[in-house]
């Protein structure tokens, strides 16, 4: 089966082995459990996709008579749904020739079609913790028959509090199963995770240590830059000599929203990516930007973990990373594959802290950001931009300027001047609540009114609270009350 698919690989372009490949592949084939650690971008989907292709059976062969028919053989589970997608396509392209059965089970869509999927019959199953878990209490997923187990980016696993949910998973699936770990970091979390379920893993690491994690043809530049001059230096890179498609990451969904919105209106394609987007809509936007019909993609860490796209030449942190594996992460997503990039961060007065703490954890040279407008000569130099080069490329819209018709109606050329108001002027006069004849004066009007509101005869007469003086005598009901005395 190995033939076939690297015929397949090789129909797509796919042909530049990595080192983290030609460590792994000779001993994942012999279904021992394995750590896969390299930096992001050097090929670890295939490094285990090869492997687990070629250790499952397909129902074109002889031998798949003697398995559980339709039960998946292999399980791997990303920690976010767009790196599902990405795992599921590369497994796609190099099983075209080998008849296996790829499905990729999310969450944000519906259930009909992955169940459909599943009762038909599947080889390998792709997959976010959650939805694995929902398929597998639904009774729909079995993975008591998995040979093959792979943990993909199990770092962001940890940090996107996903542990829990896989230590649920691997309990559904066999002891004897093997199990691969393939991850950039390596934090404490995930060696407790390997020594709990893997029986003796071979750590293999592509790198000598922590610090080779980045990809070395990436250019980093650190600027110290305001906030509100953060589009306007994007305007200007966007139109770089080596500008090519651009990831902005931001911290929060509602500013991926604002930046997103904020370059469109400057005249770029750009597109959000964020977890409040329905999952149709992130899906059609990175299809977009893998298609090259926008040429910007604004994301949050969550949405954008794992996403790898040809051709990106510029990341741009917005603000500064939370920690030295973000920042990691971050610029990963360009200088892929071989390719040269550039990785531009953006740090606030705020967060020179931080920073400070990435760049000596990272062991950077960037202790002192520049501080940078948009205006600034070494922005210029740095990123090949030519001069005179503005933030925009359309001119801006004109603010519309809403007419108040109520006040337009009024005063006409003299505003001195209102036009007569058609009022009904007619009153009725009333008095005590009774109403009054036109002529009538107010004296008999108010006889009236008394006359109208005595009791009538033989009706009780109300009882009228009485002032008495105080003191010991008393007082005669026919003496004025003191003052202050009241019953």
């Amino acid at each position: 089966m190995l033939p076939e698919i690297c015929d397949a690989l090789e129909r797509h372009g796919i042909t530049t082995p990595f080192a983290i490949q030609e460590m792994t592949l000779s001993v994942a084939l012999m279904g021992t459990d394995l750590i896969g650690q390299a930096r992001t971008g050097t090929g670890k989907t295939l490094a285990f996709g090869i492997p687990v292709l070629q250790r499952s059976v397909s129902p074109k062969d002889p031998a798949y008579a003697d398995l559980p028919q339709g039960k998946p053989q292999a399980l791997i589970v990303a920690p976010t749904r767009e790196l599902a997608l990405q795992v599921s396509n590369d497994l796609h392209i190099a099983s075209e020739d080998t008849g296996l059965r790829v499905l990729t089970v999310y969450g944000g869509v519906g259930y009909d079609t992955q169940l459909d999927a599943l009762e038909a019959g599947v080889d390998i199953v792709v997959g976010t913790p959650g939805r694995l878990i929902d398929l597998a209490n639904r009774r729909s997923l079995d993975l008591s028959h998995v040979h093959a187990l792979v943990l993909d980016e199990a770092d962001e696993m940890l940090d996107l509090g996903f542990l829990p949910d896989v230590e649920r998973i691997l309990k559904m699936t066999p002891e004897t199963r093997q199990t691969m770990l393939f991850s950039a970091t390596m934090p404490s979390a995930i060696v407790a995770l390997a020594r709990t379920h893997m029986r003796h893993p071979m750590n293999i690491r592509a790198e000598s240590s922590y610090d080779t994690t980045m990809v070395p043809a990436t250019a980093q530049f650190i600027y110290q830059a305001h906030d509100l001059d953060k589009p306007e230096i994007i305007g200007r890179v966007l139109q770089a000599e080596d500008a090519e498609k651009i990831i902005v990451f931001t911290r929060t969904k509602r500013q991926s929203q604002r930046v997103a919105d904020d370059l469109v209106e400057r005249g770029f394609s750009a597109s959000p990516l964020h977890g409040d987007m329905a999952q149709v809509a992130r899906e059609k936007a990175l299809a977009k930007f893998r298609e090259d019909k926008i040429r910007v993609l604004v994301a949050t860490d969550v949405a954008a973990r794992g996403i790898d796209v040809r051709g990106v030449s510029h990341v741009i942190n917005y603000t500064c990373p939370e920690d030295d594996k973000t920042y990691v992460h971050r610029i990963g997503r360009t200088g892929r594959a071989g390719a040269t990039g550039t990785a531009i961060t953006f740090v606030d007065w705020a967060d020179l802290h931080r920073w400070k703490m990435i760049n000596k954890a990272l062991d950077l040279p960037f202790d002192e950001p520049v501080e940078t407008y948009s205006t600034s000569e070494h922005l210029f130099t740095d990123q090949g931009i030519p001069a005179g080069t503005k933030g925009r490329i359309v001119p801006p819209k004109p603010v519309e300027k809403k007419e108040r018709s109520d006040r337009g109606d009024r005063g006409g050329a003299d505003r001195g001047e209102r036009p007569a108001r058609n009022r009904n002027r007619s009153r009725t006069r009333t008095r005590s609540g009774a109403t009054v004849a036109e002529g009538t004066s107010d004296a008999g009007a108010t006889v009236a009114a008394s006359a109208d509101q005595a009791p009538a005869e033989g009706a009780p007469s109300r009882n009228r609270r009485r002032r008495r003086r105080g003191g010991s005598g008393g007082a005669g009901e026919g003496q004025p009350a003191a003052a202050g005395a009241e019953d």
